[in-house]
């Protein structure tokens, strides 16, 4: 176990200055308070905080880290108080202790729905200060090398844990080297199958190869002395979990992984770097497609450098890694690089220039700034693992300004990378020059002009073809806006004739003086509640005028019968009043009848659950509270159960587009002979017609004949009749009818 004395100068070997009383005052605080505790492992408790602490002075964080890191247990598992605390070590500790104390008490991997609210807790918690998530990941590492002495039973949880959440995390700060530690862990624990066998492949391999490279290393060397570059040059091989991952993703054998050895090159200036890549460009046959500037365009986790794959000696593939003295900081530090000794300042003040300059921290408040949006936990937690876990792209505007996107990003994201706006009206996309289609699949250097119309909303689809968590968000506020102005639109319609048929005048002013009594927010809330049937139209008119007798309203059928005739529907015998139904719509009064586009709107929309409805249908709908609108045929002897209640029928048509093919239910009732090969017959009629079997149940069976229901799917009410008439046409078949539920 490490010493006091000693992490004292671990800390001052990076910085002198360091408060050495601050440090010394926190090792005996929690030695103390931890006592006789004891680890899994049965080592003394304070190992671990001591360990963690360590950690961070790799990372060469300043002293008030390095205390935390030792304090970070204490109001946890000790009878410290965070008053305590901030007694004696200040307010600034005490709080991120604290806030450590809660992320600790998080669970991150157990039902969807807390997994995802604990998550938010999380980033919320590091949001402020980014040395508590410093301090957390050096926790969980510790905790990862150590995994062995906990039960069987939990490691699963943990390293499940690590893997999704603070693995990628430590990523998206730029660790990478802690990063690659915490999933190898992991992998060791969730798939210790195939940890063994890639790492018995690696032994064998390093055997084989052995001191390749060293002579890569020196052969590199010296190519780059002799040109006047003086470099260090590190090799390193790849990792299990790294190497596992790209055979997953590539689908291909460890035989077939060509960059299993990598090597980084560090200089002294960007100039020399790019002079780097030319020496080894013209020694070594290069790799196509596998050259990289991340300088010039760094990561969003702050990470610069150059990549190349060549073909060096023995026709080795090799990894090249090229970049500054700083560059690799920050590749071996992450966001902590930020955080280095600089003008004798440590701290506070640090911090704040840490969180200042990090393009990594920048990600994370952009992805804090989600949490306010609307999303429901479980939303945001899919879509901020999807950026976790995404490697990136870069492309540019016009202009030339420079978006980076998660891979696999469409023009979509694209657009509301941009800007929310330009999201919401984009209608299509040219991506280098060349018009192409919104669903295409953005590449590095790729340039994109959106093509806007301010009469476009996002469809609902966009969803699933978005991979940032910035559109899905946008595209579902922007789906739910539209479906309230919708409803909203509908619930106006619905007032509009309970008032007039109750004799009463109704307006935006008198609405407004009731929204309080209501309980709604604003007039487009109370309207969308009526729209969606939450608030009755009579709860409206009764609010507003309380002197209404229910009985004054004309509660008449809104339809009793039809003229087959001439086309016109009768009201209740002896109004006087008729009304004109065009073909394919059903009117029940003066003002704009609500399009029906099937089951694709944003108003919810069923089909009557006994016979459905088709195209060429005259249509019904009916509101039903938390269902939407149900429509009926005309004809459907269900409409009945709906005569008392006026308000809910809605004036509805059908708004299709011509060349449009899409499928609605309807209902046949089929009598046919009793022999073999009957029920194949009648399929295959429906088969060869283009109509789809959803449903069929036999309802009476007898010697010489059986009876069925069967639920189809046709285009139109032309459709279905060609159905039927096909049906009775075939000589086993005794009759066909229609049924309307």
């Amino acid at each position: 176990m490490m010493r006091q004395y000693e992490l004292v100068e671990r800390v001052q070997r990076y910085n002198p200055n360091a408060d050495e009383a601050l440090l010394n005052k926190a090792y005996v605080y929690a030695m103390q308070k931890h006592g006789s505790q004891t680890r899994a492992s049965g080592d003394p408790y304070f190992s671990h905080p001591l360990e963690v602490a360590a950690i961070l002075t790799d990372l060469r964080l300043d002293e008030a880290t390095i205390a935390v890191a030792l304090l970070h247990d204490t109001i946890e598992d000790t009878d410290a108080t965070r008053a305590e605390i901030d007694k004696l070590f200040g307010e600034e500790i005490g709080s991120l202790v604290e806030g450590l104390t809660k992320i600790k008490r998080l669970d991150l991997v157990s039902k969807k729905a807390k997994q995802a609210e604990n998550f938010r807790k999380l980033l919320l918690a590091i949001a402020d200060d980014v040395r508590a998530l410093l301090v957390k990941l050096a926790d969980r590492l510790h905790n990862m090398r150590t995994l062995q002495f906990m039960p069987e039973h939990k490691r699963g949880r943990i390293a499940e844990e690590t893997m999704e959440i603070y693995a990628p995390l430590a990523g998206r700060m730029g660790m990478h080297d802690m990063r690659e530690e915490l999933e190898d862990l992991s992998f060791s624990i969730l798939n210790p199958d195939a940890y063994q066998t890639i790492t018995e492949r690696l032994a064998q391999i390093r055997q084989k190869n052995e001191g390749l490279i060293a002579d890569i290393e020196s052969n590199l060397t010296e190519r780059l002395a002799e040109r006047g570059i003086a470099a260090i040059v590190r090799g390193r091989e790849k990792r299990p979990y790294s190497i596992f991952r790209k055979m997953q993703s590539k689908s291909i054998a460890f035989e077939q992984l060509s960059d299993i050895y990598g090597f980084r090159i560090v200089v002294g200036t960007v100039e020399a770097c790019y002079r780097v890549v030319g020496v080894i460009h013209t020694a070594w046959p290069t790799v196509p497609g596998r050259f990289k500037d991340y300088i010039s365009t760094p990561k969003q986790n702050d990470y610069r450098s150059l990549h190349t794959t060549v073909v060096g000696p023995s026709r080795q593939r090799v990894e090249l890694q090229i970049r500054t003295f700083a560059m690799d900081r920050v590749a071996e530090y992450g966001i902590a690089a930020h955080a280095l000794y600089k003008d004798g300042e440590f701290g506070g003040r640090n911090i704040a220039k840490l969180q200042e300059e990090s393009r990594a921290y920048e990600w994370l408040r952009r992805t804090i700034d989600l949490l306010s949006q609307g999303d429901t936990p479980e939303e945001f937690l899919e879509n901020t693992k999807l950026e976790l876990f995404h490697d990136q792209v870069f492309c540019f505007t016009p202009k030339g300004r420079l978006i980076a996107l998660p891979r696999g990003a469409t023009p979509i994201d694209f657009a509301y990378a941009v800007h929310t706006d330009v999201g919401n009206t984009c209608v299509g996309s040219k991506i280098n020059g060349h018009i192409m289609p919104l669903v295409t699949e953005l590449r590095n250097g790729d340039e994109v002009e959106i093509i806007r119309s301010q009469a476009q909303t996002p469809p609902p689809a966009w969803e699933s073809i978005a991979v940032t968590g910035k559109a899905r968000a946008a595209i579902r506020r922007a789906t739910r806006e539209s479906a309230r102005k919708q409803y909203g639109a509908l619930g106006r319609h619905i007032l509009e004739r309970a008032f007039d048929r109750a004799g009463r005048e109704l307006s935006d002013e008198s609405l407004n003086a009731v929204l309080g009594s209501l309980g709604q927010n604003n007039l487009l809330d109370l309207l969308a509640a009526v729209g969606r049937g939450e608030i009755r139209a009579a709860e409206v008119l009764g609010t507003l005028y309380p002197d209404h007798e229910p009985g004054h309203t004309d509660t008449r059928p809104l339809v009793s019968q039809a003229s087959t005739e001439d086309g016109w529907f009768d009201l209740e015998a002896g109004s006087g009043m008729k009304f004109r139904v065009p073909e394919g719509a059903v009117a029940t009064n003066d003002g704009p009848s609500i399009p029906i586009r099937g089951l694709q709107g944003d108003v919810p929309v069923c089909f009557a659950p006994d016979g459905g409805a088709v195209p060429g249908d005259r249509i019904v709908g009916i509101l039903t509270p938390g269902t939407g609108i149900t429509i009926y045929p005309i004809q459907s002897p269900a409409l009945k159960e709906f005569e008392d209640e006026p308000e809910s029928w809605l004036d509805v048509r059908w708004d299709l587009e011509a060349d449009r093919r899409e499928l609605f239910p309807a209902r046949i009732v089929v009598a046919a002979l009793n022999e073999p090969g009957s029920l194949a017959t009648i399929a295959g009629t429906i088969a060869d017609l283009e109509a789809n079997i959803d449903n069929l149940k036999m309802v009476r069976r007898a010697h010489d004949f059986h009876e069925m229901i069967i639920d189809l799917e046709v285009w139109d009410l032309k459709h279905l009749n060609r159905v039927i008439n096909q049906l009775r046409a075939r000589s086993n078949v005794s009759s066909v009818a229609r049924v309307n539920g």
